[in-house]
């Protein structure tokens, strides 16, 4: 049989073809070229034009969004154009852009998107388009990307484009600086999370700042002012102290049973301190404590929190290496410097457990604070808390803390939603007797694994260690 010679000529003659016509197509539906747009912006062939360029994490691209904004907003002159092309773009760089061989990109329409810059806002930002401004009185043209993970790009990005490369870098360095100065972050509660494809936040929410004031936490005497303290003396403080010499750098831990108002205790300190960044995390978020770390550095002040860190201090399950993410969480504390004005607050239902891990690497933690369960004259005071505008008379709260011995915050809660049920379900407005069949409902033997999982210390019911009427063990 005679063998056959591939037509190698032919082959590349009908790629060049196919290349030509979609360039064809492309010039045909955007008109104008944007090489020539951009090159009579910079005034020479682009060719002798340099490009500097920046990875921006989607968390921060509002921020990097808002610097070039300012900076271009010093030109008068200056304007937006996007870049035609569909989803081919989204594969290409802005060098592609301005000198690919077979493919001619158009000017097209801006990609705008709406991004999340506070709890409840959001604003206009540039999704994939192109500044084209003066900076320091020359031509420059920013081409700025959101990340898309559609098309496997993990991170935004910025390209500067002008014939000084000096000039360029000294752009993204400026950029840089105002990103954070003007961060949309600052002062704001935000928490990090896992997210899929199209998630325009980068794996970040923005929270409400809780409004917990002082007269709504139960605490032993002078306990939440030692927290407060802590946290927002120090910053009051924080230039003398480093006159001095001394470190603003922190860690904070608050222990004790659950439901006794360590989270409680939290939200009342970040409603103490409005000036502060804080970056909340909890159960697997807490993978995310070097970013936060990070976030925080820049930002500072700032609070990190550490939600429930005993349920990850021997599980190497969650950490990105061989060790235990609580080691992950030391190691991001170590990483700031000493005079870093920031907080690390962790909680805890489990001290004994931190407290190995701790030992092993003193020094991280400088104020540990027991949330114990509440004593008589703080039982009473929870249920007049959360009882509201309800005039229960002092007799029956007084029986109703005497008899909630080891009880928490989160059983009283209960108890006074459970007593205007009752009242409710009587047709009738809730009263003493309501309060007191409610208590007796909670406290019977009937509601023992209720009790548990409400926090009293008292109850252990079938499965957590302890026995239920009729089962001995």
């Amino acid at each position: 049989m005679e063998e056959t010679t591939p037509d190698l000529s032919g082959f590349l003659r009908n790629f060049r073809a196919v290349a030509e016509a979609a360039e064809h197509a492309v010039g045909e539906t955007d008109g104008v070229r944007f090489a020539t747009v951009v090159a009579e912006h910079l005034g020479g062939p682009i060719g002798d034009m340099a490009i500097v360029g920046e990875e921006v994490p989607n968390h921060r691209y509002a921020d990097w969004d808002t610097a070039l904004g300012l900076l271009a907003a010093a030109d008068p002159d200056g304007r937006e154009v996007g870049v035609s092309g569909g989803e081919m773009r989204f594969h290409h760089s802005l060098s592609d852009f301005v000198g690919a061989a077979f493919v001619r990109f158009g000017v097209g329409q801006v990609d705008y998107v709406s991004l999340p810059v506070g709890h409840d806002e959001r604003r206009r930002a540039i999704g994939f388009g192109v500044r084209l401004f003066r900076y320091k009185g020359e031509p420059v043209g920013v081409l700025q990307r959101q990340a898309n993970r559609r098309f496997g790009q993990e991170y935004g990005s910025v390209e500067v484009i002008c014939a000084d490369r000096d000039l360029a870098t000294a752009l993204v360095e400026e950029a840089r600086g105002l990103a954070t100065e003007h961060s949309v972050l600052r002062g704001q509660v935000v928490t990090f999370d896992e997210t899929g494809y199209g998630d325009e936040s980068g794996g970040m929410s923005f929270l409400a700042r809780p409004e917990v004031t002082a007269d709504q936490v139960i605490l032993p005497a002078d306990s939440l002012a030692r927290i407060v303290q802590h946290v927002t003396g120090i910053a009051e403080h924080a230039a003398l102290l480093r006159r001095h010499g001394q470190h603003l750098k922190r860690g904070l831990l608050l222990y004790g049973p659950p439901g006794t108002g360590k989270t409680h205790t939290v939200r009342h300190v970040i409603h103490r301190s409005p000036g502060h960044t804080v970056i909340v995390l909890a159960g697997t978020a807490l993978r995310f404590v070097s970013l936060a770390a990070a976030v925080a550095r820049h930002l500072q002040p700032a609070i990190v929190v550490l939600e429930d860190c005993d349920l990850v201090a021997e599980d190497r399950s969650f950490g990105a290496g061989p060790k235990p993410l609580l080691f992950e969480v030391l190691d991001a504390m170590d990483g700031l410097d000493a005079d870093a004005d920031v907080t690390f607050l962790l909680t805890t239902n489990r001290v004994e457990t931190l407290e190995r891990a701790l030992v092993e690497r003193p020094g991280r933690i400088d104020l540990a604070v027991e949330i114990p369960l509440p004593d008589p004259s703080g039982r009473r005071r929870l249920l007049e808390l959360y009882a509201g505008d309800i005039a229960y008379s002092d007799a029956a709260l007084a029986d109703a803390a005497r008899r909630t011995e080891g009880v928490t915050a989160s059983f009283a809660k209960e108890l006074m939603r459970r007593a205007v049920l009752e009242a409710a379900v009587a047709g009738e407005e809730p009263g003493d007797a309501h309060l007191t069949r409610a208590l007796d409902t909670l406290m019977g033997e009937r509601e023992t694994t209720t009790r548990a999982l409400l926090g009293h210390a008292g109850a252990a019911p079938l499965g957590f260690g302890g026995a239920q009427p009729g089962v001995h063990r």
